[in-house]
């Protein structure tokens, strides 16, 4: 009589260890974030911000500091042939236009804020998995700004001509209209109106584009995108709030966010995947000693009063499909 030998050999797949399953759980995306802590995040952060911009408001300043730095910029921007503020200012206050020039005193007002939030809003609900790098990168942005207004206050061409009459440029918040001005008393108080390098509105615009051009599909919704920036730069001259280089600054700023808040998110997501793989970054395995089994190695031979007659040698055909299948005889 012959042997039966079992199908496939009689050698069985050893079962995955169970902890070989973390990486798989570790990689998942992790979950949207929580609303109520997301918007506590937001208000926190932007209280902080607008209370250090606005320590002691615009009479901690130096105004002959603000107006010397304005004027290095001015002549910075004279070198360059970017000096056309006061032009393009000055062609649309000479049409007449009262209702454009206060349409964009709204937009200076509004647009900063409203769309911006609206981006983050939009970015929560339907991108989870890129919000963190984008809600860092604007915060990491907008307290590089805190830096340049702390080191480098100056002061916005509506406010020259209260210095040196030889500018004649025009606040027009306060001589056409919008939905406030810096002209009360306390707005002054309770604003630092020197905080113009860099421009936060161009680069809060810019961080928008940013996070809506990729998303959207239609021609009208990517060309509003893509214009957005450009009506931002717009608004922050005609207005006189700003010079062209301080959205130069703001773009430099927000380059300078998105590395710093990229590095941040990394950071932050190793630390989370680490949580919820029980301690263990992504792509760690440890198999625990009773899954992984004893190592393979020589058998030892039995004792002489245990031998028994020697199996005699598979033979070699045993391998073969139909010798799995069948006993032989």
């Amino acid at each position: 009589m012959g042997r039966t030998v079992p199908a496939g050999g009689g050698v069985k797949a050893a079962a995955p260890a169970p902890d070989q399953a973390a990486p798989q759980a570790a990689a998942r995306p992790a979950a949207r974030p929580r609303w109520w802590r997301e918007l506590l995040y937001i208000l926190a952060f932007y209280s902080i911000y607008t209370a250090i911009r606005n320590t002691q408001g615009s009479a901690s300043v130096s105004v002959a500091h603000a107006f010397r730095n304005a004027r290095s910029v001015i002549g910075l921007e004279r070198t360059l042939a970017l000096f056309h503020e006061q032009a393009v200012q000055h062609f649309f206050l000479g049409q007449g236009w009262r209702p454009f020039l206060s349409f964009w005193d709204v937009f200076y007002g509004t647009a900063h804020f409203v769309v911006t939030a609206a981006a983050l809003i939009w970015m929560f609900r339907a991108f989870p998995r890129r919000y963190p790098l984008w809600r860092n990168t604007l915060a990491v942005t907008t307290a590089l700004a805190l830096i340049g207004f702390a080191t480098f206050p100056l002061m916005p061409p509506r406010l020259l001509e209260t210095v040196d009459p030889r500018y004649h440029f025009v606040d027009t918040l306060r001589a056409v209209g919008g939905l406030w001005s810096f002209d009360s008393g306390a707005m002054q108080k309770v604003s630092n109106q020197y905080a113009a390098m860099p421009s936060l509105h161009f680069a809060w615009a810019l961080w928008s584009t940013c996070v809506i051009l990729p998303a959207v599909r239609s021609n009208w919704r990517r060309a509003l995108a893509i214009a957005y920036p450009g009506l931002t730069l717009f608004a922050i001259v005609v207005t006189a709030n700003h010079y062209v280089i301080d959205a130069v600054g703001g773009a430099v700023a927000l380059g300078v966010g998105f590395l710093l808040g990229s590095a941040l998110t990394a950071v932050l997501d190793r630390r989370s995947r680490r949580r919820r793989g029980g301690g263990r970054a992504a792509g760690e395995v440890r198999v625990p000693p009773a899954a992984a089994g004893p190592a393979p190695g020589p058998v030892s031979p039995r004792p002489a009063w245990e031998a028994g007659p020697a199996p005699s040698p598979a033979p070699s055909s045993a391998s073969s499909p139909a010798s799995c299948s069948r006993a032989r005889g």
